[in-house]
């Protein structure tokens, strides 16, 4: 009499090793893991991936210097021999420094959608989009990537400003903080600027808009005199401007003034998470 024979558990094809012949086997590698729980990873990996690109081609570095060495040389110590602008009993030229950084890290990445649709006509985006990296991931990537290519930036600045002189702080905590508020001003003039080349979808529309926009934006915030001194019609726009809070967390950072830092880090957090969202939202519609 036959003894019945106790049914088996299914076996998955993925875990089911193949017989190549020979004997060898080998078994299916793990799945691919996608969604939000990578998303950490791959964010880091496209920022690399940006950065490589620096690498190969350091002279973005030295011509992107000579602009703000010359304001901080010619304008700054000009303005501060002249007493133009009331800053109290901070030099013209401290007062300044922290501006010209901010300026500087914008100046990098309000062109950087740009890049986004050079890499779109030649094909790259279309592949990139494909995976399984939330578009989210790709944009947040690009932009940290635009914050590191700052912080480059910035750093080239404060060397200069201390060789001219001016008084900033050597506290670990605080120069880290100023690290972040670079990286977090850049992060949200890069995707502003990714989120008009989904809109506009060419690269000669988003070089005039870009060319439109960055002189009002640093004309209007208080890189380079208080914010008191503007015109009535002028200050509402410096109030809602981005930049003017990096510049205020900047000058309490590095030179002391009295600034609202907790408001400045809380602005651009808030900036930066709306224009990476709408940047991502986007990014299909500059795929096409």
């Amino acid at each position: 009499m036959s003894v019945p024979l106790a049914p088996q558990p299914p076996v998955s094809a993925e875990s089911t090793p193949v017989d190549l012949g020979l004997g060898l086997a080998i078994r299916p590698s793990v799945p691919v893991r996608t969604g939000w729980g990578v998303l950490p990873s791959r964010i880091v990996t496209l920022c690399i991936v940006e950065l490589q690109k620096l690498r190969h081609d350091r002279s973005e570095i030295y011509t992107r210097a000579v602009q703000p060495i010359l304001w901080l040389a010619v304008f700054g110590e000009t303005f501060t021999r002249i007493h133009a602008i009331p800053t109290g009993s901070v030099p013209y030229l401290d007062y300044l420094a922290p501006g010209i950084i901010a300026q500087s890290a914008m100046f990098i990445a309000i062109f950087y959608g740009i890049m986004i649709i050079w890499e779109r006509d030649a094909g790259v985006l279309t592949k990139l989009l494909v995976t399984p990296t939330p578009r989210a991931a790709l944009i947040t990537g690009k932009a940290f990537a635009s914050g590191v290519k700052a912080l480059i930036q910035a750093a080239v600045v404060m060397i200069f400003a201390a060789i001219l002189g001016v008084g900033m702080t050597a506290n670990p905590l605080k120069i880290l903080g100023v690290a972040v508020l670079v990286v977090l001003g850049s992060a949200f003039f890069s995707c502003l600027s990714m989120s008009i080349a989904g809109i506009v979808l060419t690269r000669d529309r988003l070089m005039g808009i870009g060319q439109a926009i960055t002189m009002p934006l640093f004309f209007s915030s208080s890189a380079l005199y208080p914010t008191s001194v503007m015109p009535g019609w002028l200050q509402p726009f410096s109030k809602a401007n981005p930049l003017s809070y990096e510049v205020d967390g900047l000058r309490g950072l590095l030179i002391g003034t009295p600034a609202h830092v907790p408001l400045d880090f809380a602005v651009l957090v808030v900036a930066s998470v709306l224009s990476i969202s709408a940047a991502a939202a986007l990014l299909p519609r500059l795929a096409k």
